[in-house]
């Protein structure tokens, strides 16, 4: 029941833009399968109420349908794409923004015992799981606010607080609570994240990023893989490739200078790095995106 109502819902209130009346509430409605696309997942709890998604995260692959959910606790670059979705049945999915302060606070407000004992170890910065029926439901009744807009105000921080307290007591709770933990083992890797995307064109040692995040190099290496599925130099080369096709998507004729300003100072490594990440050398993939007014996929 929980479903058929989410999925009249979503179907209702679904804009172009993915954007809703409440604040962090997305709503995604897609009616064809989409090739596979990069970008950065964000924080956040993603519910599928009908169709499927995939993404990929570094070597890892992390599938997910209706009745299940997703949390990245980590902003990582991703790749992703819808593999069941229809004009006559499209895939449906609500997302809401996950805030550290937030899951800091419930952790805070809780009692002794209220919240599990955590497990050894770094968890994963995206974790899939099926969706239980309390979740669903507070789910349900965030989005039955967009009908009600007298009582949003109010009572929309108060659903969104419960979703994030299904979701620290719940099978990836471990993922969330780190979210709001200033000293975990996420929350240092990050800082090291944020580092690198603010300084992805730039060469940096590993060493001088674990000292940033306040970890032993080898225990940077380890918590850094747990996290993103990858080293930290893969990390910056995909973040260095999605910055390069948002670039060569308003400037197609700049291949070399494009390269260049994430930080590739061999035009014929950038070249063939960009296609191996997406399948065609930079200047093709240009034209394409050029072809699509400039809009990546």
């Amino acid at each position: 029941m929980h479903l058929e109502e989410l999925r009249t819902l979503l179907a209702r209130h679904a804009r172009p833009d993915w954007t809703t009346a409440i604040d962090g509430v997305l709503i995604s409605k897609v009616d064809r399968p989409d090739p596979p696309a990069p970008s950065m997942s964000g924080t956040v709890l993603a519910v599928i109420a009908q169709g499927a998604k995939r993404l990929a995260l570094g070597d890892r692959v992390y599938a997910y349908g209706a009745g299940q959910y997703l949390v990245a606790s980590v902003d990582l670059p991703v790749t992703g794409q819808f593999t069941q979705a229809a004009p006559a049945q499209p895939a449906l999915g609500f997302g809401l923004t996950l805030e550290p302060s937030a899951v800091a606070e419930l952790l805070l407000q809780a009692g002794p015992g209220d919240i599990p004992r955590p497990a050894a170890g770094t968890p994963s910065g995206i974790v899939v799981s099926d969706a239980p029926p309390a979740l669903l439901d507070a789910v349900v009744r965030l989005l039955r606010l967009l009908d009600e807009p007298s009582d949003r105000a109010v009572l929309a921080p108060l659903v969104k607080r419960e979703i994030l307290w299904r979701l620290i007591t719940g099978e990836q709770g471990a993922t969330v609570r780190q979210l709001g933990l200033a000293d975990s083992g996420l929350s240092h890797v990050a800082r090291a994240v944020r580092w690198i995307r603010e300084h992805y064109a730039e060469p940096f040692r590993v060493a001088d990023v674990a000292r940033l995040s306040g970890m032993s190099v080898s225990a940077f290496y380890r918590n850094f893989q747990a996290v993103t599925a990858m080293s930290p130099i893969q990390f910056q080369k995909q973040i260095r490739l999605q910055e390069a096709r948002l670039l060569l998507a308003t400037h197609p004729g700049d291949v070399t200078g494009v390269g260049h300003r994430v930080g590739y100072d061999n035009p014929s490594q950038f070249s063939r790095e960009y296609r191996r990440q997406f399948g065609a050398p930079p200047s093709r993939d240009a034209a394409r995106l050029r072809s699509t007014a400039g809009v990546l996929p």
